[in-house]
């Protein structure tokens, strides 16, 4: 629980104490340097038994935020819709759609969580894509729309030069980048991607567009260590992985 007073009200570990509860239980620490187990101090100072039990569940819930908090950035997810064979659209760049209903709409709920999706110059001139939430409810969690590019950006969309300006985006933990394999390209060349929802469809397309350009890789060894798969579901014929970067070990 939060240790300090803010516009939208006093410290939530001043009014537990004040609640008259005998134990607390915490999922995660906060890295608010404000709260950073001020909180937890504060609420056993009362003589309240405040336990901390790590939860992967809440640390997940709150991956946006913890990731701004820790990196001054929002936490970016890799969107790819894939055939068998890696393919993300024909080569005459049709690509609706590699996958069924059932997806497109679970990805319309990843949508409604994200403050913000960003797609390549190319996929917007080619596509002219409106990124919303087309789900009934859900409309008005519509993402604000970004493309990256050099030059200006058309009515109703935002401009990034380049993918690190992402940081300066206030307001967004939540960020996807979907469309255009040279902006996912960039983005993990970068580093700057943290989560991947790869859906796949059972087709083979062939001689189609890949989903990555160069991401800078000259060495296959460092390739690897680099994702771990935390989830897989069956979406009708389709199926989504979604993986997490793995931390680099301090040397």
């Amino acid at each position: 629980p939060c240790a300090h007073q803010s516009s939208r009200g006093p410290a939530c570990a001043d009014l537990v104490a004040a609640s008259g509860v005998a134990w607390v239980v915490i999922a995660c620490t906060d890295p608010d340097p404000r709260t950073a187990g001020q909180g937890i101090a504060r609420l056993q100072a009362a003589g309240i038994k405040a336990e901390l039990l790590s939860c992967t569940a809440a640390e997940s819930g709150l991956s946006g935020y913890f990731t701004r908090a820790k990196l001054s950035r929002p936490e970016v997810t890799l969107k790819l819709a894939l055939s068998l064979d890696g393919c993300i659209a024909m080569a005459s760049g049709e690509s609706q759609w590699i996958t069924g209903a059932a997806a497109r709409a679970h990805w319309h709920c990843q949508r409604a969580r994200m403050e913000a999706i960003v797609v390549g110059g190319g996929t917007l001139r080619a596509d002219q894509p409106r990124l919303d939430v087309r789900l009934p409810g859900l409309e008005v969690r519509s993402p604000q729309r970004i493309v990256l590019t050099r030059g200006t950006a058309p009515d109703g969309w935002q401009a990034l030069s380049r993918p690190q300006d992402i940081a300066h985006q206030q307001g967004f933990q939540h960020v996807a980048i979907e469309g255009g394999a040279g902006a996912a390209a960039a983005f993990l060349a970068a580093g700057l991607v943290d989560r991947l929802l790869i859906y796949r469809a059972p087709i083979l397309i062939g001689a189609g567009k890949m989903a990555l350009g160069d991401i800078g890789l000259n060495d296959l060894a460092k390739a690897h260590g680099q994702w771990h798969l935390t989830d897989r579901l069956q979406l009708g014929s389709d199926t989504v992985e979604s993986y997490r970067k793995i931390p680099c070990s301090p040397e």
